[in-house]
């Protein structure tokens, strides 16, 4: 040991970092003494990966530097290896650091591990190494291959064998779903979770994955998947292939019946609600084909497809009008409305116009009774006495208005 030249006894600053080559460091640990930070880094490492642990001293003053096993065995005193496991190899050694690697790291090397300097006192710090070890490929199981529409099943995920446990969390398309987590410790220290997922389905679910999705720091995107097969009944559809528009009498009708099923329908027949399908009627498979329409055959027609899930149905509702040119609903044609109503409109206009202009014209113009007779009158007296009509009593006289 040196001393400093005030006497005082110089205690070097020792640093113990412990890395692994494969995932971040942990948790950091400090811990002061004397006036001195000791710095201790935890770490994780995947099972078979390899460690590295660095012991570090700031301003080393010759004191010796040595690394211990969790069960306090000497790994390396300064460059020398006195434990006998090749595995330990020293990367480098300097005054200021000893570093060594640990490669295949199994479950017996978690512990702590010590940094140790001789000092006076001397100084430790330590580092906990934590081994992790990923599960094993997750076996997802269903308790069917095959699920009727509108039934539930249920699906089984495992992850075995990890450390520590997993966590496990379901997919359905976009949708997330949560099972039923289990836990078992094995004697080993290691940990197997089992994971039930019960869902119903519906017809939407055929063909769709079920995602089963492993969690866990030793791994990422680990997963695995199943994709549902689900039975569902028939969906039945009428087309009509002829007439295109309104089914008039003497006509020809042809209806087709689609239907599609998982398993596809089986079984596809024709019958008319209430009433016997006209004897004339030629049903060939899912076609059903009416010549000579008349009244006779209105109704409704009904087309039902099944399979081993169960059956549907579409109807088709006939009505028979009399003749094409009566017949069916007729179309208004809003152009000729509109050119009718135009004209109407303008009439009535040019109608109002003359009016106006006449009764214009005519404004003031009456006729009194005094003036009557004055225009055949020889003069301006004799107009007076052919208009008073002989009198001269004013109270007698009367206007017309013309």
């Amino acid at each position: 040991m040196a001393s400093s030249g005030s006497g005082s006894l110089s205690i070097p600053l020792f640093i113990c970092l412990v890395s692994a080559a494969v995932l971040p460091k942990g948790a950091t640990q400090t811990i002061t003494a004397q006036g001195q930070n000791l710095v201790t880094g935890n770490v994780s490492v995947i099972e078979g990966e390899t460690a590295t642990i660095s012991c570090r001293v700031k301003n080393n003053d010759d004191s010796v530097i040595q690394l211990l096993n969790p069960n306090r065995q000497t790994i390396y005193f300064r460059d020398v290896r006195p434990l006998k496991d090749s595995r330990f190899q020293l990367v480098n050694f300097s005054d200021n650091e000893l570093r060594v690697s640990l490669s295949n790291v199994t479950l017996s090397d978690e512990g702590r591990y010590v940094c140790q300097l001789y000092t006076d006192p001397p100084q430790e710090a330590y580092a906990d190494i934590t081994v992790l070890v990923p599960p094993g490929n997750p076996i997802i199981e269903s308790r069917e291959d095959v699920v009727s529409e509108g039934n539930e099943t249920e699906i089984t995920c495992t992850a075995m064998g990890s450390k520590p446990a997993s966590t496990i969390t379901w997919m359905k398309g976009d949708q997330i779903l949560q099972g039923e987590e289990t836990v078992e410790e094995t004697y080993d220290r290691m940990f197997t979770v089992t994971s039930q997922l019960r869902l119903t389905v519906s017809k939407e679910d055929d063909g769709v994955a079920v995602i089963c999705i492993i969690d866990h720091p030793a791994v990422k995107d680990f997963q695995a998947q199943k994709y549902l097969e689900v039975q569902y009944k028939p969906e039945v559809k009428i087309v009509v292939g002829f007439p295109e528009g309104p089914t008039r009498e003497g006509e020809n009708l042809e209806l087709t019946c689609k239907a599609k099923g998982k398993p596809q329908p089986h079984q596809i027949y024709w019958f008319k609600v209430d009433d016997d399908v006209p004897s004339h009627a030629v049903i060939t498979g899912s076609d059903l084909f009416i010549e000579n329409l008349n009244k006779s055959y209105n109704g409704t027609y009904r087309c039902v497809a099944s399979n081993l899930v169960g059956e549907a149905y579409d109807d088709y509702i006939l009505y028979v009008y009399d003749s094409r040119a009566d017949g069916g609903p007729q179309k208004i044609d809003h152009a000729v409305i509109g050119g009718v109503v135009a004209v109407v409109v303008f009439a009535m206009l040019c109608l109002l116009i003359i009016l106006g202009r006449y009764f214009a014209r005519h404004k003031g113009t009456y006729f009194t009774h005094e003036a009557k007779g004055a225009e055949d009158a020889a003069d301006a007296d004799t107009a007076i006495i052919n208009a008073e009509g002989g009198h001269n009593n004013t109270d007698d006289k009367k206007e017309y208005y013309i």
